[in-house]
């Protein structure tokens, strides 16, 4: 190991910190976002690494408030439907918070370019991979909040057509995130959805494997 290159303690802790304590937060308050700070989110998220070096991300800030009550309408449309299709979980979904569109400082809209089709490299049997590297900059600009003391929380309940028609995106271009960001009271202590009981973070050592996908376990095929 080169020391030289290891950062200091107290800026691995940083780092540490801002992934374990980063939320998607759903509750903020309606203060305005400095811009010299939005100006070093928006650079963090476009530093972010990508397949081929395509940096297929765009982002939309939207200040427009009947834009952004238009995007809300979206999202409630499909928060509806999203409902519906969950059968016999649809009332308690109904009954959480998903979304911080109206009070949040600054609302964007992460999106895939258009013109993806002509960047092979990384992508010719993945082409997948310019998805990927939309989501590293919305991690990106995500870490960077938190430790900026900015809460953001990541909406993709919409119609991706919808969407590109009311933003006026060209054909090939699409959503993929609406994001809310702002100041906020507090950040929860744990995700919201689990402290909902909706989800429970899955156990590192079921996510890790060495060598090979293990056997799956009849167990593992039995529905609870």
């Amino acid at each position: 190991m080169n020391p030289t290159q290891r950062f200091d303690d107290s800026e691995i802790a940083a780092v540490y910190r801002a992934i374990y304590t980063r939320r998607d937060m759903r509750h903020f308050t309606r203060d305005p976002v400095d811009p010299a700070m939005l100006a070093r989110l928006l650079s963090a998220a476009h530093h972010a690494p990508s397949v081929g070096f395509m940096q297929p991300w765009r982002l939309l800030r939207i200040t427009d408030p009947a834009l952004r009550l238009a995007l809300y309408a979206e999202v409630e449309r499909e928060r509806i439907a999203t409902a519906a299709a969950l059968g016999e979980r649809g009332n308690a979904f109904m009954q959480l918070k998903v979304e911080g569109m109206r009070e949040c400082g600054e609302l964007l809209v992460a999106a895939l370019m258009d013109g993806r089709e002509g960047h092979i490299f990384g992508r010719r049997t993945l082409p997948e991979m310019d998805l990927a590297s939309v989501a590293c900059a919305i991690q990106n600009l995500w870490l960077a909040a938190r430790a900026e003391g900015l809460g953001m929380g990541w909406v993709s309940l919409f119609e991706p057509e919808h969407v590109r028609t009311l933003l006026q995106m060209p054909a090939g271009a699409k959503p993929v995130a609406i994001l809310c960001l702002g100041h906020v009271e507090r950040f929860y202590d744990e995700p919201m959805l689990e402290t909902e009981r909706w989800a429970q973070r899955e156990k590192l050592e079921h996510c890790v494997f060495e060598n090979r996908w293990p056997a799956a376990k009849e167990s593992d095929h039995v529905e609870s």
